[in-house]
């Protein structure tokens, strides 16, 4: 027997319709290019999103083509969430911090016939536009800078708000149409596209503004610093809709100062983002903000995701600002949320350093997503065992295939290979231990660069840690530790061996240390580690530094 409920289906189109109607007065506030503060409301990014749907309209878009968008977290581009989606196109959000190359691929790959672009972005798409013959309009979010070439039509945003009237009603979709396009940074080859439903935004939405997640409510005001083309900046733009959220949209300036200012004068109350923009941003706070001034921000929690995170980062929140940090765990493919760290009942009143310890952990599965670790064989190995094997997962809003591929990204049970590699404890927390092409085989053994990393992050004169392994003659590989300093600290290599061996077996000591001024990161946080390994892969051959390193060489030896 079939239930008595009526099936209404779930699509951005009822979600930004229902923002509007129950709570359209809260205020959406973004930083605009020239650092002015620029408000608006739920409302009227429902009104615009219809006259831009309907703009788009006019301008050819048919239902199912791909609109890309290259821009900022401004109000203009979540206008165009909603109006691309609920007008029944598929957003697709193209990573301007790609190289142009991967830019041009994946907006071909997409088949966008518009784009929608911030002005200061235009010289990124301007050089590839001949190289992408169905791109017929480009519509720019703000004036339309003088001299640009010809073959494609140039429209500004306000003349594509002006096109036609507004729709007055979103046209019928079924839930299990596509509604996003968003695409993996690409570091170990093409980006690959993942084709979200709005069935799968809608639940994932429901999911993160649960109390166990990031509990989102209409009582917060929500600093968004995941970039809006990077996995639907973590689909806080949906739920922000669904609870009420107040939105603060930071445009492109995320240096400390311009944060700070953010989360004083819109009285933040959350915020999320990557481990390096909260690094740069507690140094600012520190350095810039006196006791009274900290006191006086009312952001209570934070969400850390996109790299794991380090303990000593959770430490550094409560410690300077009293802050909870949830830490999470996910993936272009999970849309992203699919774990969250926050404490069980049980374990509330923990010691101080076991507490930071559990903070450190990427949490356990949410309701929607079943998460399995295999061992090398297939087997599923039991939650509570201390032995690593490759994370699996599956669920309401995982990908089944990648846009245009042949095949399915999925096992016959519907699993899929993440990549990582980890272990389950027995509550059910996960504990990510390495990607497995990162982690290093040293004699026969497994070294974990993730916890090698988080154990160099936690001295006090390190801001940023990465390790990857190198070839050795005789141990196959052996880690190699780059550290990057915080401003005008001594370093010494003697402390940072004492230190290490606090948190890790001997013969885990890296062989060398490398002092850089900066490490390379992709656009959604992550240091590319195959860019380091490549860069020193023959480092331990050579008896001097690398030249290409910029940097300072340690030595500490193996130890084994």
């Amino acid at each position: 027997m079939k239930g008595g409920m009526q099936q209404w289906p779930l699509t951005t189109g009822a979600l930004i319709d229902h923002a509007a109607r129950q709570h359209g007065a809260t205020e959406v506030v973004s930083r605009a290019a020239d650092g002015g503060v620029v408000r608006s409301h739920w409302a009227g990014i429902a009104a615009n999103a219809r006259a831009a749907a309907a703009g788009l309209a006019m301008l050819g878009a048919e239902r199912g083509d791909r609109v890309a968008t290259l821009a900022w977290n401004r109000a203009a581009h979540l206008e165009l969430y909603y109006a691309i989606s609920a007008g029944g196109m598929v957003l697709h959000t193209v990573n301007p911090r790609l190289h142009a190359d991967q830019v041009r691929y994946v907006t071909a790959h997409g088949g966008a016939r518009i784009l929608c672009v911030d002005p200061d972005l235009l010289p990124i798409v301007t050089p590839i536009l001949p190289l992408l013959p169905e791109v017929h309009t480009v519509v720019v979010l703000g004036d339309i800078p003088a001299d640009q070439p010809g073959g494609v039509r140039y429209l500004s945003y306000a003349d594509l708000l002006g096109l036609a009237p507004p729709l007055a009603e979103w046209p019928v979709l079924d839930e299990n149409d596509a509604a996003s396009l968003c695409y993996t940074s690409g570091t170990t080859g093409d980006p690959k596209g993942c084709l979200y439903s709005h069935r799968s935004i809608l639940l994932h939405a429901f999911g993160i503004c649960a109390a166990d997640s990031m509990a989102l409510s209409a009582c917060d005001t929500v600093l968004l610093l995941p970039p809006m083309f990077h996995v639907n900046s973590w689909g806080v733009p949906f739920g922000a809709a669904m609870c009420g959220a107040k939105l603060v949209l930071p445009g492109n300036q995320l240096d400390g100062a311009s944060l700070l200012a953010l989360l004083r004068d819109e009285r933040v109350t959350f915020s999320l983002g990557v481990p390096t923009v909260w690094f740069m941003l507690l140094d600012h706070i520190a350095a810039n903000a006196d006791p009274e001034a900290r006191a006086a921000l009312r952001l209570d929690r934070v969400f850390t995701g996109g790299a794991s995170t380090p303990r000593a980062l959770v430490q550094r929140f409560r410690d300077l600002l009293g802050v909870e940090t949830m830490q999470a765990w996910g993936m272009t493919e999970t849309s992203p949320v699919a774990a969250v760290c926050r404490p069980l009942g049980c374990q509330r009143d923990l010691p101080p350093e076991e507490a930071l310890d559990l903070r450190a952990k990427a949490g356990r599965g949410v309701f929607g997503v079943e998460l399995r670790v295999e061992d090398e064989d297939g087997r599923g190995l039991p939650v509570g065992d201390a032995a690593t094997g490759a994370l699996k997962v599956r669920g309401h809003w995982v990908i089944d295939r990648y846009f245009g591929a042949a095949a399915d990204a999925v096992d016959a049970d519907g699993w899929f290979d993440t990549g990582d590699v980890g272990r389950i404890d027995a509550r059910g927390f996960l504990q990510i231990t390495d990607r497995s092409k990162d982690v290093i085989k040293s004699g026969g053994e497994w070294i974990s660069s993730i916890e090698l990393e988080n154990a160099a992050a936690a001295h006090p004169a390190v801001a940023e840690a990465a390790v990857v392994g190198v070839a050795h003659p005789s141990w196959q590989e052996r880690p190699l530790l780059l550290v990057r300093l915080h401003p005008d600290v001594a370093f010494d290599a003697g402390d940072m061996r004492a230190h290490l061996l606090q948190h890790v077996a001997r013969w885990w000591l890296p062989d060398d240390i490398v002092v850089v001024d900066d490490l390379p990161h992709t656009a959604s946080g992550k240091v590319v580690k195959a860019a380091l390994r490549e860069r020193y892969r023959d480092h331990l051959s050579s008896s001097a530094p690398s030249s290409a390193s910029g940097g300072v060489e340690v030595k500490l030896g193996t130890g084994r």
